[in-house]
């Protein structure tokens, strides 16, 4: 079976071609994917070739872990979820490319387990889920400290604006939220969002760093309360690191967030049907897949666009 891909051939050298797929194991699904997303942090690094040593590395992939479809067809103990509408984060299906992280393509082969039922009615805000997820293990990790919920955001991209709803989702107080582009300052919800030259409180207890940015830790351990926390919930491709001594006044604590686990996107499903969760507003731009040449760039260098989804209905 084929299936069409798309292929970052090397940094900055993307195909849309054909790629043949391994057989259907008897616990597989084949999910034709409807919608995928672009992410614009670890996609970013692999698009720009500055993505650090990571199992798994290497060109030609196929990228993307943010794809939502229908299953069509199943191995012999997998049947009975035909026709089932499910989010796929990522596959490793193909003959003669790595799956890093193997999503964006027409259809994919993925384990049973792999392939996770979501709303129809989400659409394309379904290739958010593994983002929230995210975010929500950002905060949920953290729940042994009290101060675990954030009061204050770096970054109003997808991963800022998901914390900040997840933090009110939550029953958080409304957090503050850094964002140095004045043109992704609009699109709060229950929350302000600020330039950070018009901050002078030095008394946060939870700041969450969505930005990416590995410079920016000496400045926000200067905004810590004594004994606050730092939580890294992005992904750096430089060396993060900070001047002891002022971490040192501070007592400050450091934590890393990494991947959502299944409870995480067990939970973040929950808050979604339930309404506490809203998606709505965080994809800004869909293109058709076969113009993947121009999205991706777009979607790395425009500063109005926020999610970039690859629609493949027309491939």
């Amino acid at each position: 079976m084929d299936t069409l891909a798309v292929i970052l051939e090397a940094p900055e050298r993307l195909a849309l071609r054909a790629l043949e797929m391994k057989p259907v194991d008897v616990s597989d699904v084949v999910v034709e994917i409807a919608f995928s997303g672009i992410s614009t942090g670890t996609e970013k690094l692999l698009w720009t070739g500055r993505m650090p040593p990571f199992p798994g590395l290497g060109y030609p992939l196929v990228p993307g872990y943010e794809s939502v479809g229908r299953i069509v067809d199943a191995g012999a103990e997998a049947r009975g979820r035909i026709d089932d509408w499910v989010f796929v984060p990522g596959a490793n299906c193909y003959t003669d490319a790595r799956g890093l992280f193997g999503g964006t393509a027409k259809r994919v082969i993925v384990p049973s387990a792999r392939a996770i039922p979501i709303p129809e009615h989400l659409g394309e805000s379904g290739v958010l889920c593994a983002l929230a997820a995210t975010a929500l293990h950002a905060i949920k990790s953290g729940f042994d400290r009290r101060e675990a919920l954030p009061d204050l955001i770096i970054g109003h991209g997808v991963l800022g604006r998901l914390i900040a709803r997840l933090t009110l989702a939550l029953g958080g107080t409304a957090p503050t939220v850094w964002e140095i582009n004045s043109t992704r300052r609009s699109g709060a919800a229950g929350y302000n969002v600020i330039d950070p030259a018009d901050d002078d409180r030095r008394d946060y207890h939870a700041i969450y760093d969505a930005s990416g940015a590995a410079g920016l830790v000496d400045d926000l351990v200067m905004r810590l309360a004594k004994g606050g926390e730092i939580v890294l919930a992005g992904f750096y491709s430089e060396r993060v690191s900070f001047a002891f001594p002022a971490a040192f006044m501070k007592e400050a604590h450091f934590r890393v967030a990494a991947e959502w686990q299944p409870g995480d996107l067990a939970e973040t499903r929950a808050l979604i049907a339930s309404d506490r969760l809203d998606l709505t507003g965080l994809v800004t731009n869909r293109r058709p897949a076969g113009e993947a040449h121009d999205a991706y760039p777009q979607a790395f260098s425009d500063p109005d666009c926020l999610k970039m989804v690859l629609d493949w209905s027309e491939c």
